[in-house]
């Protein structure tokens, strides 16, 4: 099975977000839901852990994570719109073509930073 090619773009972020998120296709969320989910599964989990929740789900659960990420993602271009949309950029606050680096959930930033497990010799 071929590997999707990674997609550091915020269009991904988010749907990632949106997937590790609690809220549920069966509730037929609005904009403002979508965008409050968004907001607090990266708030909780940081874009990276959100990654993690998906690549997770997919190595558990892939016949039921292939249906949720076709909602994500669908969601997502419903509520901001697609990245290959004209304007896009300027709806979204983004200026420059630079992605910007992931966020650490936000409890992580008082935590003392851990010992890299691989040290140079």
């Amino acid at each position: 099975m071929r590997s999707a090619p990674c997609d550091p773009s915020v269009s991904a972020a988010r749907t990632d977000a949106l997937f590790a998120s609690t809220l549920q296709r069966s509730d037929e969320p609005s904009a403002v839901q979508v965008k409050q989910a968004i907001a607090a599964a990266t708030r909780a989990l940081g874009d990276l852990g959100c990654a993690a929740r998906v690549a997770q789900e997919y190595d558990e659960h892939p016949e039921t994570a292939a249906r949720r990420m076709r909602w994500a993602r669908t969601a997502v271009v419903g509520v901001f719109g697609a990245p290959s949309d004209p304007g896009y950029a300027a709806r979204n606050g983004r200026t420059s073509g630079v992605c910007p680096a992931p966020r650490a959930p936000r409890d992580m930033a008082r935590r003392p930073q851990a010992r890299p497990l691989l040290q140079a010799c």
